[in-house]
């Protein structure tokens, strides 16, 4: 049966709101004689009946995989609201592998705890919420890049269901630029150095008596120490020059590569058995490196659910950057979830505007991946200065869902199921929104997951018996 949540309801005809300061200009027009009745469900589901029949072809058959990719903000990018649809699909459907990853923490933002990823060196990085200045921003949103030539990046698989088999790795223009390895060998290198003395002078002793016990010349003692007489204080320090000499030991780590294939798009590594550590390192002759992202998948039939996210991005952001299209298509995406809009609420934007970049940012996923299915989720409730309430993101969702059928996507509409307009005051009661009353606590994040999961399954469900019919 199907959730129902009643998210307004008044005895007032007609509530018309100002909702800000002059400033703001915020004003809506709200019928409230009627209840609002918010049904977790896929809207416009016919546009994932190419999906659903995926789902079932791998149900019954136990044999391929099925990508999904979720592009977002900041949600996603923390991988919270993803990550619940990824646990639960997986479960439901198996789990081919956690697909795609970056090393956020190398770009100096937040990421998912279940990959750690560690370097001995500094990177530099841009996120795509900023003008394009030439550097590679691609599929993860954000442009990881060094001009060093020792680095080391760690890669450790915290969460042994993702232990993998297959690696993938995307660069700018699918440039060879690192090699991968699984184990790094300590080498030893021994030398000799001069052995270092150092004298305390005792009262008493002169440069004569101090050069006699280490058999060297007082001039010598007078040259290492930048002395001009023969003059010395008790208690001070002096550099004896010695002939002695000391052993030195230098450790460094050294990798072994490992073969890697290059196909169109990406180059792969493929282990015999399950992996939960690799490294990456410089590939030989390269001077310029950066990174894309990487994919890790298992030899399991099942699901892969990407997630790519960036914090404080918008549709046009995705859009500026032709290479994230490019490189999109490397994932070979059944289906593409799009949860994005509330940036673009807080810069004001015009309900038109924002559907203009929303669907420019669909037509070019289409345009790589014309077989793609499209779901869309409408923006959550959020509030202005934690006191007025969001209107613009909900003309967003109202215009998401009223052309979904023209425009040929589905459409899950996360702001009526978490309440609408005015539900933000009984989200911070359960505790599913922050104090900022924007962001999202973890549980919220976890409980928006949940829901989609629940109205993706019986959406499938309603096919499957339609199908069966």
């Amino acid at each position: 049966m199907k959730n129902l949540k009643i998210v307004w309801c008044s005895c007032f005809l007609l509530l018309s709101i100002s909702l800000s300061a002059q400033t703001d200009s915020l004003y809506v027009e709200i019928d409230t004689t009627q209840v609002v009745v918010a049904l977790n469900m896929i809207s416009n589901n016919q546009a994932l009946q190419p999906f659903y029949q995926k789902l079932s072809d791998l149900q019954s058959s136990k044999k391929g995989k099925i990508n999904i990719v979720h592009l977002g903000d900041s949600h996603i990018q923390a991988d919270l609201f993803s990550g619940m649809v990824r646990a639960k699909l997986q479960e439901q459907f198996g789990n081919a592998g956690r697909g795609f990853v970056f090393p956020y923490n190398l770009a100096k933002t937040n990421g998912s705890n279940d990959i750690r990823f560690s370097s001995n060196q500094s990177w530099e990085s841009q996120r795509n919420i900023y003008p394009d200045n030439g550097n590679p921003v691609g599929l993860s949103g954000i442009a990881l890049f060094t001009k060093a030539t020792d680095f080391a990046i760690e890669i450790q698989v915290r969460n042994a269901a993702y232990a993998f088999n297959k690696l993938k790795l995307i660069t700018p223009e699918n440039k060879k630029l690192f090699e991968v390895a699984l184990t790094s060998k300590t080498i030893k290198i021994e030398s000799e150095i001069p052995k270092n003395i150092l004298h305390t002078i005792k009262n008493g002793e002169s440069l004569s008596v101090i050069s006699e016990k280490y058999n060297v010349s007082i001039s010598e003692i007078k040259r290492e120490n930048g002395l001009k007489s023969t003059q010395i204080r008790a208690g001070k320090k002096l550099k004896i020059p010695s002939k002695e000499k000391a052993k030195k030991v230098v450790e460094r780590s050294e990798f072994i590569p490992l073969e890697t294939a290059t196909h169109e798009g990406f180059h792969e590594f493929i282990s015999d058995s399950l992996v939960k550590k690799i490294y990456i390192i410089p590939a030989l002759e390269q001077t310029d490196f950066a990174l894309n992202g990487l994919v890790l998948e298992n030899n399991n039939p099942g699901i892969v659910y990407h997630s790519i996210g960036v914090n404080g991005a918008k549709c046009s952001d995705y859009s500026k950057y032709p290479l994230f299209f490019e490189q999109l298509s490397v994932l070979q995406p059944d289906l593409i979830i799009i949860s994005l809009g509330t940036n673009e609420s807080f810069d004001k934007l015009i309900t038109a505007d924002f559907n203009q970049q929303l669907l420019l940012m669909i037509n070019s996923i289409l345009d790589k991946n014309p077989a793609v299915a499209i779901l869309v989720t409408t923006p959550p409730p959020s509030q202005f200065k934690r006191k007025f309430p969001n209107t613009f993101v909900a003309d967003y969702s109202k215009q998401i869902v009223s052309q979904a059928e023209e425009k040929n996507y589905a459409v899950w509409d996360l702001f009526s199921n978490f309440g609408g307009l005015f539900g933000i005051n009984q989200l911070a009661k359960e505790g599913l929104i922050g104090s900022d009353r924007v962001h999202y606590t973890k549980t919220g994040y976890e409980r928006q997951g949940q829901l989609l999961t629940e109205a993706l399954l019986e959406s499938y469900n309603e096919f499957k018996i339609k199908v069966n019919e």
